[in-house]
């Protein structure tokens, strides 16, 4: 999730230029945030990281603000078709009531195609998009990697590329999500060995995971400096494991906030 805050407004004349952005950049980028331990948890927890920050704008290989690393193969006025990949924080099951004594979730990463179809323009720089993604999901503790099936999360959503003003942009997405039976399992099955007086044992079936609306923005600061900032409510009612000890809130929040600063820029510009 991303928000670009920015200073003041451009004149039109710098409209162009401000779309320009390097072919690639290195730099360091730190955030936070205050998210559900895994979808339908009864509890929030803070993470907070910094990692080096590297982007990539080519034609086809690209690590940007719409992904950690994806491959964008088509590309029109109205569709969209990319390759992209994901990852979420780790879960330490002793922190979190209902999973307590359970093993913890380990870190997730997700892989799958994408395909964004622009139904409308509201305005030069606003449209909306009907965005089809297929994840393949993966947890790892980085010791081994384990599959743990598929997501579908189609999502319809507004989004501007000058918000507030030329580098500013913005998106609000609402769209439901659905997951196989693997995925299921990892978040809401309770093996018979790890069942309790307060926690019986439960299978997890396939199906509808839960409803997303979410919004964010992305903007410069300064010069070499962007700050991104998202929210997100999600709403577990009639989900596919309603009934699973471990589902413990049909709504939950989330929200997370930080910057990039980018300390080495190429010379050559792309326009996006």
């Amino acid at each position: 999730m991303a928000v670009y805050f920015c200073v003041g407004l451009a004149l039109a004349p710098a409209v162009a230029a401000e779309r320009e952005k390097p072919l690639f950049e290195l730099g360091l980028a730190g955030g936070g945030g205050y998210l559900p331990d895994y979808p339908a948890a009864g509890q929030n927890h803070g993470h907070a990281i910094a990692l080096p920050f590297f982007a990539y704008r080519g034609d086809v290989v690209r690590s940007d603000e719409k992904g950690l690393l994806r491959g964008r193969f088509i590309r029109t006025e109205s569709v969209e078709f990319d390759v992209s990949l994901n990852g979420s924080f780790a879960v330490d099951a002793d922190d979190n009531d209902a999973r307590r004594g359970m093993p913890d979730l380990d870190h997730l990463g997700e892989v799958g195609p994408r395909l964004q179809i622009t139904l409308a323009r509201a305005a030069r720089d606003a449209r909306i998009d009907l965005e089809l993604p297929v994840r393949a999901v993966f947890s790892t503790d980085f010791s081994a990697i384990d599959f743990r099936g598929f997501t579908f999360a189609p999502q319809l959503a507004y989004q501007h590329d000058r918000f507030f003003d030329p580098t500013t942009e913005f998106k609000l997405g609402i769209g439901p999500i659905f997951a196989t039976v693997e995925l299921m399992e990892y978040f809401y099955e309770v093996p018979r060995s790890f069942a309790t007086a307060r926690r019986r044992a439960y299978a997890a079936d396939a199906g509808y995971l839960g409803t997303r609306i979410e919004a964010a923005a992305f903007g410069r600061i300064f010069p070499r400096v962007q700050g991104f900032f998202g929210g997100r409510i999600d709403f577990h009612h009639g989900a596919a494991n309603e009934s699973s000890p471990l589902f413990r809130e049909r709504t939950t929040y989330t929200i997370g906030a930080g910057l990039i600063l980018s300390l080495v820029q190429s010379e050559r510009r792309v326009v996006e």
